[in-house]
């Protein structure tokens, strides 16, 4: 509403609040070929960016997350900033980064200085243009191409070209692990939530020949866990659909106690996909405590409704328990707790992704990293 009206949002706004209305919402392409057509548009960029880069035909690993965290950790633009985000919290006097710096230099938290970087990054970047597209251009050199969306469809897509990675430039924890001469590519996006997950993989699955892992990293309400958290999911029963889908989940606690300081990850969980967290309450998540599901999120469910479609000769089931334990790709599902609803405690929901949220994101991150060059090496 702030863009479409601009000046004459409060006035508006006040012309509704004056006396009672009968309001009605359409959505934009809200059909099902609407929509359909939306994602095509939004994919079509992305498609035109891997011939023109002679990408097509590589083995292409799928990862729904942010549009931050794997171009920090592949290309070490903000650790070579040390000096630069470190000058810029101190002269900021930033509220909860510079106590956080201080307690870093002195060696008192078990903290990782990588991530503190890459948080400070994104700040940094938002007031420092000039910075920002100076990022940009290493990060094009080193194989990392970002396409922002344009379309009705505000997801952002990066295209990475692993074979361009400079060893040197990756993030410590995972220097190790890399593969040396593959051709492989990451189509990264920005994770989007409910159908359009479904419609987006559509897209993306159809425009690629040679997909070879999905890995999807999102955030989700806990029902037993504490925020940070990690929580690793074998069954999601998907509100859209009605089923339940029984998969292998390729990742496990014993992939994020590595690199994960402060939360904890629970595996082997139940999750549900809703269709919005507007009608919840305690009621609602009480019935699905009570059949074990302790994950609340927004993606998976449209996601394997998806790579149903892609593995089988039919379209998705309804109400059914749908295994899908024998992929011919590698799927890898994870969730970090942002969300308490059993309690009143704050939540990233609610507040945004801050500094302290950081640990889980990037201990996610880095474990998808490390799968996606162990199999490059099996390749």
């Amino acid at each position: 509403l702030c863009s479409t009206w601009g000046r004459e949002l409060w006035p508006n706004l006040r012309r509704l609040a004056a006396r009672k209305r009968d309001l009605r919402l359409q959505m934009l392409g809200g059909t099902y070929l609407g929509y359909t057509r939306s994602a095509q548009r939004w994919w079509a960029p992305a498609g035109r960016s891997l011939s023109e880069l002679d990408l097509g035909g590589r083995p292409v690993y799928f990862i729904s997350s942010n549009t931050h965290s794997l171009a920090n950790i592949l290309t070490g633009t903000a650790r070579r900033r040390r000096d630069e985000l470190v000058r810029f919290v101190e002269e900021s006097a930033h509220p909860d980064l510079l106590p956080e710096l201080r307690k870093l230099q002195a060696g008192e938290v078990r903290a990782s200085w990588d991530n503190f970087l890459y948080y400070t990054a994104r700040l940094y970047y938002t007031v420092n243009p000039e910075a920002r597209a100076e990022r940009d251009a290493e990060e094009a050199e080193l194989g990392v191409v970002t396409i922002d969306p344009t379309s009705a469809v505000d997801v952002g897509i990066q295209i990475m070209d692993l074979g361009k990675i400079d060893p040197n430039d990756l993030d410590p924890r995972i220097r190790g692990y890399c593969p040396g001469g593959t051709d492989a590519v990451i189509v990264n996006i920005n994770y989007p939530l409910g159908l359009a997950a479904y419609h987006i993989f559509g897209q993306i699955a159809t425009g690629v020949d040679r997909l070879r892992g999905i890995y999807i990293l999102g955030k989700a309400a806990t029902l037993n866990a504490r925020i940070g958290d990690v929580m690793i999911a074998n069954d999601v029963y998907d509100e859209h659909s009605g089923n339940t889908y029984w998969f292998a989940n390729c990742f496990s606690s014993a992939d994020l106690d590595p690199f994960l300081v402060y939360g904890s990850t629970l595996d082997r969980q139940r999750a549900v996909t809703v269709k919005g967290t507007y009608l919840q309450n305690r009621g609602y998540l009480d019935f699905y405590y009570r059949e074990s599901f302790t994950v609340v999120e927004m993606e998976a469910g449209p996601y394997l409704s998806a790579l149903y479609e892609d593995v089988a000769l039919t379209r998705h089931p309804t109400n059914e328990s749908v295994n899908m334990s024998q992929l011919p790709v590698d799927l890898g599902i994870i969730h970090y707790a942002s969300d308490t609803p059993y309690s009143h405690a704050h939540t990233l929901g609610a507040r945004g992704l801050s500094y302290y949220g950081m640990d889980s994101t990037y201990a996610a991150t880095l474990a998808i990293v490390r799968r996606v060059f162990e199999d490059c090496r099996t390749e």
